[in-house]
């Protein structure tokens, strides 16, 4: 429907974007928090979803990896659910991980809101994530960060629309 409005703010340490999904909030809230949605739009085009085990409620976590196409490259995350308000809220801490769920402290871990608005029969996700220092934020950003949301947003509006 339309493309992520991406701010980062070096000062703040925030990462932001927001979009309108051409679906209602149930549907993309949904997308958000089952396995059976995410493993069809979850990552970059070239780094889609490779595994995801997902307990979404409170105090659970979603332990997934992003296989790169071209290499088989794997990219592990963990994330950790500390905040959910269905269908309206997600509050979480991202952190990377390896296959065994163990945490990579060589990068950032980040905090992370998704808010759900009804806009008619659409939904605008917001997102903001705030990193623990601006050096954290940059290795991020130099990493594709911002490149790799677009797609993967792109991906889960050709998913949802569908």
């Amino acid at each position: 429907m339309t493309q992520p409005a991406i701010q980062d703010d070096i000062a703040a340490r925030t990462f932001s974007a927001e979009r309108v999904f051409s679906a209602p909030r149930e549907k993309v809230f949904a997308a958000f928090s089952q396995c059976e949605h995410l493993m069809h739009w979850w990552g970059p085009r070239e780094w889609p979803l490779a595994h995801c085990d997902m307990d979404f409620r409170v105090g659970g976590s979603w332990h997934y990896a992003m296989r790169e196409t071209a290499t088989g490259n794997e990219s592990w995350g963990l994330m950790l659910f500390d905040e959910i308000t269905a269908p309206e809220f997600i509050r979480y801490r991202d952190v990377f991980s390896d296959a065994n769920r163990s945490i990579n402290t060589d990068l950032p871990e980040s905090a992370s809101t998704l808010h759900f608005y009804v806009e008619g029969n659409n939904t605008r996700v917001v997102s903001q994530t705030v990193y623990p220092t601006q050096e954290a934020l940059k290795q991020i950003l130099d990493m594709g960060m911002e490149e790799g949301f677009r797609e993967t947003w792109d991906r889960l509006e050709e998913y949802i629309s569908r």
